[in-house]
């Protein structure tokens, strides 16, 4: 048995702009990919063998029969790896591949080596890199970006349940990216009625939109991590709440956003400075405004001081994410402004995070 091993990185994520708002039809978010990765490798064995190294797993056994992966661990943390594992060998076997046994091994450099979590996108990066490995190593043409992302995006939400997938789209695409949901229920409802992976890959994703943008040359991104992030699913929850409670002030925040998403990608497009720096603060207005309304603390003190820091030394920052703690993002007019910037965080206990934009999606390594 040739013992070939091809290996894939993966990039992870942080949002740029437009958190919350993605999650209804046709509302834009930016998100960009980091120069964080996991990596995901795989080789002909004897037996059908996983090890994610990240949770300690090691040599698990698994095995592929009526249509679904499992996994011999009582870990529920394998489920995301065994869902995507499903859905590659699904989309396989629909187009008459049936590989030989294989070995994967998963890693991440995600987190921090302490376990802290900084909000990369872990999940979604580690789904990416099991469908990308897989169909680089059986399929007999180079899979595309877009079919990478359908089929992550499928696994990811079959076992999440809800989510953007902008996750998804930052580790299958890279870059800087344009983004709009496929919104999690409808995508949940077709898979349920479609009879095959293929049928749904072909179907039109009525509310998915996806384009590629550029950072003018002269903007530098800083990411700074204020703590420990609150709950997304619980900020989400809340945020949501306020549609029903008070429709007028949700409608007031999809505004709001979609304003500023717009004046962030038109400073993108026309490298004009101050039309990008304009449309962070007013993101971070319709987050902070939002957060009030709904009684969730989006921007914490911390995150607050980073973003004043970031105004102060001539850029603008805002929380990256769901706010609560966890990361937020500064995009300033120069390096030294950046470097000046990073310095004045650290002063405040906020820590710089050596991350930036990463320009690719997976690659072979």
């Amino acid at each position: 048995m040739p013992n070939t091993t091809l290996t894939v990185k993966v990039p992870g994520k942080l949002m740029v702009a437009g958190e919350f708002a993605v999650l209804q039809p046709h509302h834009s978010l930016v998100v960009m990919a980091v120069n964080r990765f996991v990596y995901a490798s795989l080789k002909p064995s004897e037996e059908n063998r996983i090890t994610l190294q990240d949770f300690k797993l090691n040599n698990l056994v698994w095995e592929y029969k009526n249509n679904r992966v499992q996994i011999h661990s009582g870990d529920e943390r394998v489920r995301f790896v065994e869902e995507a594992m499903t859905i590659a060998l699904t989309y396989l076997k629909e187009n008459t591949i049936s590989p030989d046994r294989f070995m994967l091994t998963i890693k991440s450099e995600l987190d921090d080596i302490s376990g802290i979590k900084y909000g990369l996108g872990s999940s979604a990066a580690v789904v990416t890199s099991v469908i990308t490995v897989i169909l680089k190593k059986y399929l007999t043409h180079p899979p595309t970006a877009q079919l990478i992302f359908k089929l992550a995006a499928i696994s990811h939400v079959n076992v999440q349940g809800n989510g953007s997938g902008a996750d998804v789209a930052a580790s299958s695409h890279g870059g800087f990216l344009k983004y709009s949901s496929f919104q999690a229920e409808w995508l949940l409802e077709s898979y349920e009625n479609n009879t095959t992976l293929t049928e749904l890959l072909e179907k039109e994703w009525v509310y998915f939109s996806l384009k590629q943008i550029k950072l003018p040359e002269n903007i530098h991104v800083c990411i700074g991590w204020t703590g420990k992030p609150a709950s997304t699913a619980k900020l989400v929850n809340e945020i949501l709440k306020l549609k029903i409670d008070n429709p007028v002030q949700f409608s007031q925040f999809l505004e709001d956003s979609e304003e500023a998403v717009g004046s962030f990608l038109r400073g993108m497009e026309e490298a004009d400075t101050q039309t990008l720096l304009g449309g962070v603060k007013q993101n971070r207005n319709a987050l902070r405004t939002v957060g009030n309304n709904a009684n969730v603390e989006i921007e914490t003190p911390l995150l607050g001081r980073l973003c004043d820091l970031a105004e102060q030394y001539g850029g603008a920052g805002k929380p990256s994410g769901a706010g609560g703690g966890d990361c937020g993002i500064a995009f300033m007019p120069s390096r030294e402004k950046a470097d000046a910037l990073m310095l004045a965080w650290e002063q405040a206990g906020i820590k710089p995070l050596m991350i930036g934009p990463n320009v690719n999606g997976p690659i072979e390594i």
